[in-house]
Parts: structure tokens; sequence; C-alpha cells
């Protein structure tokens, strides 16, 4: 599974100012990451806004990013959440053609036992005709997947390739990287830890920033890959501020200010989230200066 070796980013989802889905926004965003050596693109996470998102609204997005991606790098689509039998009929329901995998997050709200997480993956697993990414993502889902689990996960089934780890938690990096199958990837989905994660064995990153500066963030990870680590945290030092900044308030309310100052998007987020602030807009802007 090469393919999601490297930088993939968490892709927005830009509005309009009456909040409809920006598709020419979408569009010059895709092609932007690809132009400047993103990895693969990955759909509908919580970067893009997927909560609010509708049925039909999903459908279109993806249709836009696989006809603007035409094939040139792997796409990875989002599909998850915490009641397991809309998450199958999801799946059933989807067409993959042009989609490389899907990233599952972890049942959210519920709450769920460790048990109930791995028979939650083992019916997704069981479902999914493409490969599946594990989602943990504990600040949001209030459940930690445990390494245990995961690992569990990773011996038994053979679809379920990867976990995006995102519990900002390095001792659960270290025993996952410690503990994995071979063949299995642990992907950061913490962009101030990612190089790190990198360094100590892991596959690379699913970004939040890397959209917005892909050049200087794939640089980073690519080094980082063939263990060039002065290098990397040469650029791991540069982007570490603009990395904090745009977590500051929200996610994605940062990012999309991050690209609205870059030209690329608007900043408009659906309720009931709200844009960045003025104050935090500044230092953006201040932050955006040495790129």
């Amino acid at each position: 599974m090469t393919q999601f070796f490297g930088t993939g980013v968490a892709l927005i989802t830009p509005f309009n100012q009456d909040l409809s889905v920006d598709y020419s926004a979408l569009k010059k965003l895709v092609e932007y990451n690809i132009e400047n050596g993103t990895n693969y693109l990955v759909i509908s996470g919580t970067t893009g806004e997927s909560v609010t998102i509708t049925a039909e609204e999903k459908v279109e997005i993806i249709n836009t990013i696989k006809k603007v991606n035409a094939g040139r790098i792997p796409i990875v689509l989002g599909i998850g959440g915490n009641n397991t039998y809309s998450v199958i009929e999801e799946i059933k329901s989807t067409n993959f053609e042009g989609i490389d995998a899907i990233l599952s997050v972890s049942p959210y709200y519920s709450k769920p036992t460790q048990e109930g997480i791995y028979q939650h993956f083992k019916a997704v697993s069981d479902a999914s005709p493409v490969p599946i990414i594990l989602y943990n993502v504990p600040g949001r889902t209030s459940s930690n997947m445990l390494p245990e689990t995961t690992l569990r996960l990773a011996n038994d089934f053979e679809n379920i390739i990867a976990v995006k780890e995102a519990g900002n938690n390095v001792a659960q990096y270290l025993q996952l990287l410690k503990n994995k199958p071979n063949d299995f990837l642990i992907i950061s989905g913490d962009d101030d830890l990612a190089l790190g994660v990198v360094l100590a064995g892991g596959a690379g990153v699913i970004s939040v920033i890397g959209q917005a500066l892909p050049k200087q963030f794939t640089s980073m990870i690519q080094l980082g890959l063939k263990g060039k680590a002065k290098g990397a945290y040469e650029l791991h030092f540069k982007l570490m501020d603009i990395t904090g900044l745009i977590f500051k308030e929200n996610n994605p309310a940062g990012i999309k200010a991050v690209l609205e100052a870059l030209g690329i998007s608007n900043d408009f987020v659906r309720l009931p989230l709200v844009p960045a602030s003025t104050s935090l807009k500044g230092e953006i802007k201040s932050a955006l200066e040495q790129f």
C-alpha cells in the first residue's frame, strides 16, 4: 500500500457566501495540491465539514474531485459514524470507481467499549469493497481506540490496512509502531507530530495545513521518510507557527482563513462553526509572510 505513504490532505469543502458548495474553488484547491506534490486526497473528513454536508452534496463533491484528479493521485473517501448499520448502508450505496480506500472514524458519542469498536470495524470490513484506513480521534469521539484494538483489527482483517492516529499521544504512536504488522501503516493525524512519527517508522500523514502549503509540507515528510532528519526539521520549524494557528480556534475555520489569505477559497463555514476571528486572521497573514 505504498500509495498511502507520504502526505495525504484532508480537503476542506469551500462554500460560497450563501453557504452553497463552491465547486469552482474546490477544483482550484485539488489542482493546486496535485501540482505541488500532495501524494493523495482525503474527501469528507472532519476538515471537510462532513457532518453538515448533505448526501447529495457529498456525491457531487466526490464526482467533482474525481473529475479534476483524473486518476493522477489516490483518493480516500470518508465513510464513518456511530450507527454501524448506516455506515454499512452508505458503503453499499457508494460508487467506488476512482476511490482507492475509505477512512472510517471510530464511533463517536456512543462511547462503545473496545469490543464494541472492534465489532463495528469487523462489520465495516465485511462490507467494504476497498481497503480501510481506521481513524482514531479521541478529542472528537470522546472514545480512544486503544493500540490493542487497532492492532487486533490490523491482524484480523486483510482489508484494514492503516490507521490515521490523531490522539496527539506520542506514547500511543510508539506502541503502535513497535507492535504493528509489517504491512500495516501508521499514519499521523496530528500535523505537529507528523515528522516525529515518520522518523520513528510511520508511513506519513493525513494533514490539514498540508493542503495550503503542499510543497513545503510534502517536502518535509519526504525528507523524513528518507531519514534526513536535519533537513526535515528545518522545514518543520518553519511550519510550526502556521500549523499551531490553524487549530487555535477551530478546524476548519483556521485552515479556511489560510486558504482565503492565499486566494484559493473563501473562509465561509456552516453553523455551528463560525469563521476565524479578525485577530486570528491577522496572525495567520503575518505567519504566511515567510512562505
